[in-house]
C-alpha cells in the first residue's frame, strides 16, 4: 500500500491522462506511462506476449535504433525501465529535471511508435527464453509463478507473465502489431509524473508530444475470476532446500476489507523483523531464514500468499506451525496493545513507502486506472486506528481457514 496528497489531473482530446505532482525538494522527475493491459489480457495462443512487447519497446521505433533508445537517457545519468504485470504495462524514466522532456520524448516513442523489427525479435527471444532459465533456477521464484496456476488454474490469472518456452518461439511482427491494436486504448493507459516542475510546465510538453497520437481503442474484455478451488500439491526438482507456498484467492481492489486484510498479511509476514511467522519460525524455532506473507489485490479478485524454504525434513513442521498462528488469529482477538502496535507499525511503514517518489508515480496511474482514490496520510491514518481487534479477527476467521487454503511445496528429487 502507498499513500499521499492530492495530485493533479489534465486529459488530453485524445483520452490519454496527465497525472502531476510537483514536490519542491528534488532535482529529480520520475515519469512514465502506465497501461492498463498486462498478461490476463492475452488470449491462450499469446501467452507471453505482453511481457514481450515490453522488451521490444527498447529495439526500436520509426525514428531510433535500439543503441539511441538505450542510450538517450542513460548518457545524461538517468534510468529508463519497464515491468509487465497480470494487468499493466509500464514504460518509465527517472532524469534531472532539465533532461524531463528528453525523456517524454523518449518514453512517447517506444510506447505508441515500436516497430518491432523482425531481427530485434529473434535476438529478445533468446533473452525471454534465458529470463525464464533463470526464473526456473531460482526456487524462491518460481514457486511464486507456479502457485499462481494452483490458485487460478487456467484462468489467465493463472499463466506465467513470461510465457512458455513453446509460445515465446511462435511470435512474429504482426503479432506485437495485433497484440497492441488489440489492447492500446487512450482513455486507459495514463501518463504520471512526480517532481518540481509545475503543472503548467507538464501539461505543455505534454501536449507538445502526445496531442498529435490519435484516439486509440483497443478493448479487450478481461474475464472475471470465479470458482476457486483449494488444492494440495507437491512437485519434486533438483534443489537442496524445501520450497512452500500457502494462500487462497482474496479481496479485489475495491472490497472495504482491504486495508485490514493489508493489515493481518503485515502482522503475519510483512516487511518487519516482528513478524509472527518470523517470530514463530525463525527466531524461536530456527526453522527458516525468512516468512514472508503478501497479498495482492486485483481489479476482480486477489492473491493472499505465505512463502518460505526450509530443509525438508522440517517442512511439515514449518507448516503446523503456520497452521498454529493463523488459528490464534482465528480464535483470538488482538489485545489492545497489541493492536496498537500493529497499527503503529503500519502508519510508519506507510510514511516511508510515501517519500518514495517513484513509488508515488506509478501509484498515481494505477488509482487513477483502476478506479480507486489514493487518500492522504492523516486521512489512512485516521482508518487504520478506528480498525478494532474484532474486525481483524471476523477477516481471519474468513479468510484463514486451514481447509480453504492450497498448498505447493518443492521437494528435492
Amino acid at each position: 500500500m502507498i499513500a499521499m496528497a492530492e495530485y493533479e489531473l489534465y486529459t488530453l482530446p485524445n483520452g490519454i491522462r496527465v497525472a502531476h505532482k510537483q514536490m519542491y525538494h528534488t532535482k529529480v522527475i520520475h515519469c512514465g506511462f502506465i497501461l492498463d493491459v498486462g498478461s490476463r489480457d492475452e488470449n491462450p495462443e499469446q501467452q507471453g506476449l505482453a511481457h514481450f512487447w515490453e522488451h521490444m519497446a527498447f529495439k526500436g521505433t520509426k525514428k531510433r535504433k535500439a543503441f539511441h533508445i538505450l542510450n538517450r537517457l542513460d548518457s545524461v545519468g538517468g534510468e529508463l525501465n519497464a515491468y509487465t504485470t497480470k494487468e499493466k504495462i509500464c514504460f518509465y524514466a527517472s532524469v534531472l529535471d532539465r533532461h524531463f522532456e528528453n525523456a517524454l520524448d523518449l518514453l512517447t516513442d517506444i510506447t505508441f511508435d515500436s516497430i518491432f523489427p523482425e531481427k530485434q525479435i529473434e535476438k529478445e527471444r533468446n533473452v525471454i527464453l534465458e529470463e525464464m532459465a533463470m526464473y526456473y533456477d531460482s526456487p524462491e521464484d518460481a514457486i511464486q509463478d507456479e502457485f499462481d496456476s494452483v490458485i487460478f488454474g487456467n484462468h489467465p490469472l493463472g499463466k506465467n507473465i513470461l510465457g512458455t518456452g513453446e509460445s515465446i518461439r511462435t511470435f512474429r511482427r504482426e503479432d506485437f502489431k495485433h497484440f497492441v491494436q488489440e489492447n492500446m486504448n487512450t482513455e486507459k493507459l495514463v501518463f504520471s509524473c512526480v517532481g518540481n516542475l509545475s503543472m503548467k510546465k507538464v501539461i505543455k510538453l505534454a501536449e507538445k508530444y502526445l496531442k498529435d497520437i490519435p484516439a486509440l481503442s483497443g478493448e479487450s474484455q478481461r474475464v472475471p475470476f470465479t470458482g476457486y478451488k483449494p488444492q494440495r500439491m507437491e512437485v519434486t526438482r533438483t534443489l537442496t532446500q524445501a520450497q512452500c507456498a500457502i494462500g487462497r484467492d482474496a479481496y479485489p481492489v475495491h472490497d472495504e476489507r482491504n486495508l485490514p486484510f493489508f493489515m493481518l498479511s503485515n502482522l503475519l509476514g510483512g516487511p518487519g523483523m516482528n513478524t509472527r511467522l518470523n517470530l514463530a519460525l525463525r527466531e524461536k524455532h530456527g526453522l527458516v531464514y525468512s516468512a514472508d506473507a503478501e497479498y495482492q489485490p486485483y481489479t476482480d479478485t486477489g492473491l493472499f500468499a505465505i512463502y518460505f524454504g526450509t530443509e525438508p525434513r522440517q517442512l511439515q513442521r514449518a507448516i503446523g506451525y503456520i497452521m498454529k498462528e493463523l488459528k490464534k488469529l482465528r480464535e483470538t482477538p488482538l489485545g489492545t496493545m497489541q493492536m496498537h502496535r500493529m497499527q503503529e507499525q503500519m502508519m510508519g511503514q506507510l510514511a516511508m513507502s510515501s517519500e518514495n517518489n517513484q513509488n508515488l508515480m506509478l501509484a498515481m496511474a494505477r488509482s487513477i486506472l483502476d478506479h480507486y482514490e489514493l487518500e492522504d496520510l492523516d486521512t489512512l491514518y485516521d482508518k487504520i486506528t478506528n480498525i478494532k481487534p474484532k474486525e481483524i479477527q471476523g477477516i481471519a476467521q474468513e479468510m484463514l481457514k486451514e481447509e480453504d487454503l492450497s498448498i505447493l511445496t518443492y521437494l528435492p528429487d
